[in-house]
């Protein structure tokens, strides 16, 4: 099969289209032909080895897991023994390590059925950030209907369906992204944005709810922006420390949480089936898309992620095996 390979931590360039052996499933996997897999920022951390706090997790010196790529859809073509829940032909969606190539194994817990008239590039990306944001609205910041809720990188892939959702729950959702991307964010339901890039972020009225996703401003700021019982929720970020990246921001905000009447919270994302199912059904429903920047061939993955590094796409991009595109 062709798959995409990575000897060493470092950038895209050193990503490469190889010829690898169809993985076998264990009697508790599934083997997937995939159709498309998703980027996100965590295939970036891994593909960089960053922050360093990772690696003994994921690999020293080099990944343990050579092939990126976790957000997939494909097709169920074997099953192990011990699988019960899924067959061959099974149309799926979720996660499979391993994701950026033609034939990947997965967990069946991690799959759920392709959400009826999703092209698979599109179900490809809503996986990872999908799952993300869904638990970042509605199970930690528990967004209702009239809240003000403000949300950090809403351009990006968890940003662009946290737009949509909080919108959907009926919440007047203003949106932080760069001016080239303002149109975008409105267009998913924003009632405001605001340009980042344009100086500190400030509002006339506190904010209910803000998820900070782009983790650029700092937790003073973000507590000044929100109503003296308003909740902050840290769903991501970056930083200079190779160390930690962003992480230790987020476990400071977290630790002062307890002694302040304003509620910091930290934010892992699930890879449940039961959680892709909720997904499924606010797709079905219309309440949330996926906003695909652009589909590019396996081949051309190493482009795919410099894009992403770049800040370059709005919502999601994703990877086809489809060969007509090389």
């Amino acid at each position: 099969m062709k798959a995409i390979t990575q000897d060493s931590y470092g950038g895209p360039e050193q990503l490469r289209l190889v010829q690898r052996a169809v993985p076998q499933p264990a009697d508790d996997e599934v083997l997937l032909k995939v159709a498309a897999a998703g980027l996100d920022r965590g295939t970036w951390h891994l593909m960089h080895g960053l922050p360093y706090i990772i690696r003994p997790a994921f690999g020293l010196r080099a990944p343990r897991q050579p092939i990126p790529g976790l957000d997939v859809a494909g097709t169920v073509v074997a099953m192990g023994a011990d699988v019960t829940n899924l067959a061959v032909g099974d149309s799926v969606f979720g996660f499979a390590k391993g994701s950026f190539a033609e034939y990947a194994v997965a967990d069946p817990s991690k799959l759920a059925p392709m959400p009826s008239g999703l092209e698979p590039a599109a179900a490809a990306a809503l996986g990872v950030s999908g799952l993300t944001a869904l638990g970042a609205v509605y199970d930690k910041a528990h967004v209702k209907a009239g809240q003000r809720v403000l949300i950090t990188g809403a351009s990006g892939g968890v940003g662009s369906y946290a737009v949509q959702l909080a919108a959907d729950l009926g919440a007047e959702v203003t949106g932080v992204c760069s001016a080239s991307k303002a149109e975008f964010v409105r267009s998913l339901g924003a009632a405001r944005v605001l340009d980042y890039t344009a100086g500190p972020i400030s509002a006339e009225q506190p904010f209910d709810v803000i998820m900070d996703i782009a983790g650029l401003t700092s937790v003073r700021q973000l507590r000044a922006l929100l109503t003296e019982t308003g909740t902050i929720v840290m769903v991501g970020g970056e930083g200079d420390n190779r160390w930690t990246s962003g992480f230790g921001r987020t476990v400071r905000a977290a630790v002062l949480s307890p002694f302040i009447k304003q509620k910091i919270t930290m934010f892992l994302s699930s890879e449940r089936s039961e959680d892709l199912v909720r997904l499924v059904e606010l797709v079905e429903r219309g309440a949330v898309t996926p906003q695909l920047d652009r589909v590019l061939p396996l081949a051309e993955a190493a482009t795919a992620m410099e894009l992403l590094e770049q800040g370059h796409i709005r919502g999601k991009i994703a990877l086809t095996t489809d060969t007509s595109l090389d």
